[in-house]
């Protein structure tokens, strides 16, 4: 997983913010082609994590910059491959925001 990943999304939820992917990979200092994959392949490990362990989805404090504030489609593909009810993505998504920040406090 990549390095400061975790670290990051647990202050991004205490501060109750999101971040885009863009954003995350240059904090995260992730560069050249490829940077958003990488990205995007470690927050769907974490959501395997969080999913066992009971926890709200922290990738979920990633959006999409032109998404309409909701995650890239990969995130709730991958919320359904692991059993979660993406029927109402939006819902979806605003209830593992607001786990995420609950839990932050």
């Amino acid at each position: 997983m990549i390095a400061g990943l975790d670290a990051r999304l647990d202050d991004l939820a205490a501060q109750k913010q999101v971040t885009t992917y863009g954003a995350l990979t240059a904090e995260l200092g992730l560069t050249g082609p490829g940077r958003i994959a990488r990205l995007t392949t470690a927050l769907e490990a974490l959501m395997e994590h969080d999913t066992a362990t009971g926890r709200p989805l922290r990738a979920a404090l990633v959006v999409g910059r032109t998404g309409g504030g909701l995650p890239a489609r990969g995130f709730f593909d991958k919320a359904q491959a692991l059993g979660h009810d993406i029927s109402d993505p939006a819902a979806f998504h605003r209830h593992q925001l607001d786990g995420c920040f609950a839990r932050a406090e």
